[in-house]
């Protein structure tokens, strides 16, 4: 058993993963603002840990932190996305060059039982299970890379562009998950080896993450 999971979570971590939990069920919408002290209230804890939750939220990218005027949700704009999944092409399509020709075959059953797991969670429409194991597919490769600042380039972007995900409907108004069979295919270019067909099949999977993103719902 992991040693963190003997402990139980404080009152900070209680109410980061429920405000979380609200986001995610679009309870909240992007830009309303967050009061510690209304949010205190609700959720019957001081303001201490609602000001620590909204920091490691905010860490997250999923809230703003204005000085003198307190927090809001996130509201970023189709622009923002554009140019975030824009940088992030140029960094995973790299980072996947490079993965092609160093990924060992420890690595590519790690990717193999990611597709599994991402497979079992679509169906539930757990978001934030989902985003979890889909960024640690993409980090899978970006550490084949073996070009740590790169791998943390790329961490780096995933963790922005994912939050886009939360606030823009996306593929879960879909049946199946269309990023299954680009992942499946992107792994069989992998475990062959085939640099250039890996790099296209990578920029043609984050262009396509991003069409699927549209403008929230008022």
């Amino acid at each position: 058993m992991n040693q963190w999971n003997r402990y139980p979570d404080t009152a900070a971590e209680q109410v980061y993963k429920e405000l979380k939990r609200r986001i995610f069920l679009k309870d909240l919408r992007p830009g309303q603002r967050l009061p510690e002290a209304a949010l205190a209230a609700t959720l019957s804890v001081s303001r201490t840990p609602v000001r620590e939750a909204l920091r490691m939220l905010a860490s997250e990218g999923l809230v703003d932190l204005i000085p003198n005027m307190g927090a809001r949700l996130a509201s970023p704009t189709l622009e923002e996305v554009r140019e975030s999944y824009e940088v992030r092409e140029h960094l995973e399509t790299l980072a996947a060059g490079r993965a092609a020709r160093h990924i060992t075959p420890v690595q590519i059953c790690l990717l193999e039982e990611a597709i599994e797991e991402e497979e079992r969670i679509f169906s539930s429409r757990d978001l934030g299970s989902y985003l979890e194991v889909n960024i640690r597919f993409h980090r899978i490769i970006a550490e084949a890379s073996k070009n740590r600042p790169l791998a943390e380039y790329v961490s780096n972007i995933l963790s922005r562009t994912y939050v886009y995900m939360v606030f823009f409907e996306s593929f879960f108004d879909f049946d199946t998950n269309p990023s299954l069979d680009e992942h499946r295919e992107l792994v069989r270019s992998l475990r062959m080896h085939d640099e250039d067909l890996t790099v296209s099949l990578m920029g043609g999977h984050v262009r396509l993450s991003m069409d699927s993103l549209k403008k929230p719902k008022a």
